[in-house]
């Protein structure tokens, strides 16, 4: 991935990316980073796409050279405002502890975070705007760090390495021990137990 596709909306750019809305446990991460353009680390890609390990080589690398920050969704708010709003919430969070001023503002999807008239939402943006990409990686590293500390009050789960997604494993556990404060309780897997 190069940064062709950045530089086509200007020169000063952050890019925006959430991680965790799929998860039936934790929160919802966002991070906003200025990528230096002239200076970052070789192998930026979506998230996704990359080894725990080598995204955090990556994100280790990304922490030394530019400026970024995160925000969060509880949980709590994700039953309250649902999974998108909640989202959006932590783009918004992560927007508001970085300097944008006379910046472009690449958000990954295909809704805006704020009515911010320099942002430009991208569609499958982690997988085309290298800033995007680089986003995804520090949100994803920065909830698996915070599940896996989590795993050590929880060991029950498996969040050290499921992260809080529905893994058979993850789904067998809470139907044996129930769930915690952390579950997602408006989220079907979780919710269909509840009733039931």
């Amino acid at each position: 991935m190069n940064i062709l596709n950045d530089l086509k909306f200007g020169k000063n750019i952050i890019g925006v990316d959430e991680v965790g809305r799929g998860c039936l446990a934790g929160p919802v991460f966002a991070a906003a980073i200025k990528l230096d353009q002239n200076n970052f680390p070789e192998g930026i890609n979506d998230s996704k796409k990359l080894n725990k390990s080598k995204r955090l080589e990556i994100f280790k690398a990304l922490v030394k050279k530019c400026e970024y920050s995160v925000g969060i969704s509880s949980v709590k708010e994700i039953e309250e405002l649902n999974i998108l709003q909640s989202s959006l919430l932590a783009m918004n969070r992560a927007l508001k502890k970085i300097n944008i001023k006379n910046h472009v503002i690449l958000v990954d999807g295909n809704f805006s975070p704020d009515k911010n008239k320099n942002i430009r939402t991208v569609i499958k943006g982690d997988q085309k705007c290298i800033s995007i990409a680089a986003a995804s990686i520090i949100a994803k590293v920065s909830r698996d760090l915070f599940m896996e500390e989590l795993s050590f009050k929880f060991p029950n789960y498996s969040w050290e390495k499921n992260c809080g997604y529905g893994t058979k494993k993850h789904l067998e556990a809470i139907k044996k021990f129930g769930i915690t404060e952390h579950h997602r309780k408006t989220f079907s897997p979780i919710h269909n137990l509840l009733i039931n």
